[in-house]
């Protein structure tokens, strides 16, 4: 199938994020101040004792300690408790930055956790997001997390806890976000698949990107891997486990900067292996793919659908997709993942051919939202 292609743009940096003259402090997910708080809040609950810190695991293993801002218990015995941790989001720019995550927890009468959202916390109203309608805009990582750290104060097997996170003022701060276009109403989201805030979005990181791309030419290395993030990276290594650790860079919303640092140092390889929001943006010759700055373009991926064999039907839905992600259910749920898939892999690999230009060779992954499995590319890979 023949399409027309689209123009190669690398829009600026927002002003604000232009000049950072100092390197960027790493902060807190609101996933990760979420589960400090339940942890903090369950420790009370079992020992009648306000916590003033607590300590939780990261899903890459890492144990942090975190300030708890406020702890109450109710009750004698304690029936009832909750804990504060202010979110520190470190040097990204973020709306969440002195969020009060707040966890308040109960006895139940069956064993297990009950995870709700309370005030401040969205709920999901619309498909797309790898979550529950009508559910708590909680993300899977951080739903585990606050399992696990529950976990190592009681056994869940014997006692039941519920535990509700709010926000105050979280429906204030989602103003400022995508949520409502994205269907997530009255308040903000719990993410997070690290634990941690990487500044992605400043220049800074731009800068740490291109530096990365150049350590690993002065080691002589002639291919370099561009993920999106942690999930995508480790989905990359299992792909090419042949490669050094130094090969494998998360480019964030830089893939432009980094194509251009390789093709600079004299890289032959290029593979960019992602999750369907990015590989939609690269598709429509997007090359920094910062939120302000680029939107999924439903139409292409109407394209896409349409390229792939997907009817008028389903053609009309993917345009009308909530997210790319929703788009990526839509394909998997008609059968089409794979060829839509590979074809938008294709499109990916063309655009980045041409800003490469011809010295250097191509290949594009699409991985599922888990980051577990290849589910697509340009056709180096077979799944």
């Amino acid at each position: 199938m023949t399409y027309a292609e689209p123009p190669l743009r690398e829009p600026d940096l927002p002003r604000t994020a232009k000049v950072r003259p100092t390197a960027l402090r790493t902060g807190w997910t609101t996933g990760a101040c979420a589960t400090a708080a339940a942890k903090a809040a369950v420790t009370a609950l079992v020992t009648g004792v306000s916590q003033q810190e607590v300590e939780i695991g990261l899903p890459a293993g890492q144990r942090v300690r975190f300030p708890v801002e406020r702890c109450e218990v109710a009750g004698s015995p304690p029936a009832r408790a909750e804990a504060v941790v202010v979110k520190d989001a470190g040097d990204d720019p973020d709306v969440t930055h002195g969020a009060e995550l707040t966890a308040t927890v109960n006895w139940t009468d069956a064993p297990g956790l009950r995870l709700a959202g309370g005030a401040g916390v969205g709920t999901v109203t619309k498909p797309g997001l790898g979550l529950a309608v009508g559910g708590p805009a909680i993300n899977d990582t951080p739903r585990r997390m606050i399992g696990e750290a529950v976990a190592e104060v009681v056994d869940l097997s014997e006692v039941g806890v519920r535990v509700v996170i709010s926000v105050p003022r979280g429906e204030i701060m989602a103003r400022k976000t995508t949520n409502r276009r994205l269907g997530i109403l009255g308040g903000i989201s719990i993410l997070g698949t690290t634990g941690i805030v990487r500044p992605f979005s400043t220049a800074s990181w731009r800068a740490s990107v291109v530096q990365a791309v150049h350590v690993m030419a002065a080691q002589g290395e002639r291919t370099v891997v561009l993920c999106t993030g942690g999930r995508t990276e480790r989905a990359a290594r299992a792909l090419l486990p042949d490669l050094p650790e130094v090969c494998f860079v998360e480019v964030g919303d830089f893939t432009g900067a980094a194509v251009t640092a390789a093709v600079g140092d004299g890289m032959t390889g290029v593979v960019f292996v992602g999750m369907a929001g990015k590989l939609a943006k690269l598709a429509a010759g997007i090359l920094m793919t910062h939120y302000t700055r680029s939107k999924v373009d439903l139409s292409l991926l109407g394209e896409v659908t349409a390229g792939a064999g997907g009817d008028p039907s389903l053609v009309a839905a993917v345009t009308e997709a909530n997210t790319g992600r929703h788009a990526y259910e839509l394909w998997e749920a008609a059968g089409l993942l794979a060829p839509a898939g590979d074809l938008l892999c294709e499109r990916v690999q063309s655009v980045l051919r041409r800003f490469a230009g011809p010295t250097v060779t191509v290949d594009v992954a699409m991985v599922d939202f888990a980051g577990a499995h290849v589910v697509a590319s340009s056709g180096r890979w077979s799944r």
